[in-house]
């Protein structure tokens, strides 16, 4: 570890496998205030320390030490506090930390409390470093515009993804079967995940109905959005028809049973259905593939959800953000030109919080990268850039209630305990209140 760098982190009981890895909050050089202004001292050579907070795995912390690192090299005058945890309570242990104005200088977010922060006013403004102090034109546009909330931008993004369905190569090669294609309809898709079950007595694709990654690509494609505004974009009559779309897979036995469908939904990422062999595929992001594989000696394939590819977009995997009341914004606001902007952190971070967002320097990175697994990845991304949808606002606040009460509404017309329209109408009664 680079001596002006500290990090923090604990590990929490064994039995919680989903937070298998925390922090506690030691950020004494954490930001404070209620200025919204920019700044930081006059002098780029006094010495700053810089609070810096994340969630991830051992592996990202690695990552991101060494990208850290490679900056202080270049600016001995600055040091880091840093702070990193699992994903799971991240968000409480940030808004714990808002609520006393205690927030670190830099930190990231995804686009499921992007909304709920900055409405908070836990975000600085970050449109004035925009073209100057940050470098966001060779981002894709999309990519731009989903960090920004009520015309502000208040996250940059760290890296970019999109839904991607992993199938298992090997078992489809084996009985001599076709492999997915983008492109194909959900139909198509059911149909041909129920001749796999058919053939290879392996349910051929893991029920998505809960996902709300493949709901949200769903409801696209019919021409309207997961939100409008503070509001839902969907009634409940459009729900009950994606409810019934799976009913109808499962009745031809394309999908696993409930309870295989349940362990799906609640699992992660390295015991997803294609990798336990419970399922012919999984609805993943993209860049997961190669981390899906290390749990699997098959081989596996990649290709986009169902149905026209414009309803995908470029998504912001992870922001970084920037304190509000922080008096070391210039300070950070590099640190976030340099971690997305420089070849060398690139090459460094790699794909894990997403493909790098600067398409040149992802360029310049693939041709660098090894694995087979990540270099489809890739490719699979990049191919399909041509064919993304405008990218959507980003969700308001309340959408994890949304993905928490979806995956309560599917699994209760799974189990047969609520029709699909009766399930849907529940949803939105209990949602809708609670976006804002």
């Amino acid at each position: 570890m680079h001596p002006g760098i500290r990090t923090h982190r604990r590990r929490l009981l064994r039995g919680l496998a989903a937070a298998a890895i925390a922090v506690p909050l030691v950020l004494g050089a954490a930001a404070c205030g209620d200025d919204e202004g920019g700044g930081s001292t006059s002098d780029p050579n006094a010495p700053v320390r810089l609070s810096v907070f994340y969630w991830g795995s051992e592996a990202r912390a690695k990552l991101t030490e060494d990208a850290l690192n490679a900056y202080k090299a270049k600016h001995p005058n600055v040091d880091f506090e840093v702070t990193w945890q699992a994903n799971q309570g991240y968000a409480d242990k940030l808004a714990t930390l808002a609520a006393g104005g205690d927030v670190p200088d830099l930190f990231a977010l995804d686009d499921n409390m992007l909304a709920d922060f900055a409405t908070r006013n836990v975000t600085a403004d970050l449109t004035e470093y925009k073209g100057g102090k940050i470098d966001v034109s060779k981002f894709p546009p999309s990519l731009v515009e989903y960090g920004m909330v009520d015309g502000k931008l208040v996250g940059i993004s760290a890296g970019e993804n999109t839904q991607g369905l992993v199938y298992n190569k090997t078992l489809l090669t084996k009985n001599g079967l076709p492999e997915p294609t983008t492109g194909q309809t959900w139909e198509q898709h059911i149909d041909w995940a129920a001749q796999v079950a058919a053939k290879t007595k392996v349910p051929g694709t893991q029920d998505p109905s809960a996902d709300y990654k493949a709901f949200w690509v769903w409801i696209r494609q019919q021409g309207k959005d997961l939100y409008s505004g503070k509001e839902l974009g969907f009634t409940a009559d459009d729900l009950a028809k994606w409810f019934t779309l799976w009913k109808g897979a499962r009745d031809k036995g394309a999908t696993p049973t409930p309870d295989i469908i349940h362990e799906g939904n609640v699992t992660d990422i390295s015991k997803q259905l294609v990798v336990t062999g419970k399922a012919g595929t999984s609805w993943v992001w993209a860049n997961q593939m190669p981390e899906l594989k290390k749990n699997t000696k098959d081989e596996l394939g990649v290709v986009a959800y169902p149905g026209d590819p414009s309803g995908q977009w470029a998504r912001s995997s992870m922001y970084w953000s920037v304190a509000r009341g922080s008096d070391k914004k210039d300070a950070a606001v590099d640190v976030i030109n340099f971690l997305v902007n420089d070849q060398e952190a690139v090459n460094i971070l790699g794909t894990d919080r997403g493909l790098p967002s600067n398409i040149d320097l992802r360029t310049a990175f693939a041709s660098t990268v090894s694995d087979p697994n990540m270099k489809l990845s890739i490719q699979v991304e990049n191919d399909l850039a041509s064919k993304f949808g405008k990218a959507p606002q980003v969700p308001p606040k309340g959408h994890s209630t949304f993905r928490s009460e979806l995956v309560k509404a599917a699994e209760n017309v799974q189990f047969g305990r609520a029709t699909p329209e009766k399930a849907a109408a529940d949803l939105i009664a209990v949602v809708q209140p609670k976006l804002g």
